[in-house]
């Protein structure tokens, strides 16, 4: 009896041993993805592939993927990111702008918009991260002063800037993913603006959208938008 006691609890000890070390596994494996993430997030060699940096490709590095549409960039933000699109709004929600899977995604343009920003009303997607990569600082937005101050920004359509456009942002505020004017391109977009920031909307400009979701709601989503010039 007292021999089979000690089996069980040299049995017992080694399956507690083994439980801890799957523990310790799956924990530092969230660690490594939440530093993974936030690395390519935050990674400054990405500036690299901006247009108007004009840097040479070192040979062996990775390429940008042609579903680079463009180069976003809002002045005195972390907000300076390719502009990928693809064939439907999933396909970069996890991936990055090398094609390589990334729970930090990419920022994404509509894949309803044309890739040129010709449309009068463009929209783009970014996941809303910590410490204000990729959209987590369009939350500061709401602001009204921070808005005005932090007005201005540039788009660089075309892998090689093509075309060139400045940026005036002009209202933030919180929408909700159901809300049709905003993201089924539904009509009424002015006035939802105007109701919802109490600004008046010049309708014969191009009008872009920088959404993304708010912590903790599936649903609620932060918009900030801005002409095209």
């Amino acid at each position: 009896m007292t021999k089979l006691l000690k089996k069980a609890n040299v049995l017992f000890e080694r399956l507690i041993i083994f439980f801890l070390v799957i523990v310790f596994l799956i924990s530092a494996w969230c660690v490594y993805d939440c530093w993974y993430v936030f690395e390519h997030t935050s990674d400054k060699n990405l500036l690299r592939y901006k247009p108007s940096m004009k840097v040479a490709a070192v040979q062996g590095e990775d390429v940008i993927t042609d579903d680079m549409v463009a180069w976003l960039t809002v002045d005195g933000t972390d907000i300076d990111y390719p502009v990928m699109q693809g064939t439907d709004n999933t396909i970069y929600l996890n991936t990055d702008p090398f094609g390589k899977y990334s729970l930090g995604g990419s920022i994404f343009l509509d894949s309803r918009n044309s890739s040129d920003f010709s449309d009068e009303y463009s929209l783009i997607y970014g996941h809303h991260m910590e410490f204000g990569r990729m959209f987590g600082s369009l939350d500061d937005f709401l602001d009204r002063e921070y808005l005005e101050a932090h007005s201005k920004g540039t788009l660089e359509v075309g892998r090689n800037a093509e075309k060139v456009y400045q940026l005036k942002f002009f209202a933030a505020f919180r929408a909700s993913a159901r809300d049709k004017a905003v993201f089924d391109f539904g009509d009424g977009l002015a006035e939802f603006i105007e109701k919802n920031a109490g600004v008046s909307v010049d309708t014969n400009r191009k009008i872009l959208a920088l959404s993304t979701c708010t912590e903790g709601d599936s649903v609620s989503r932060i918009v900030v938008f801005g002409y095209i010039e």
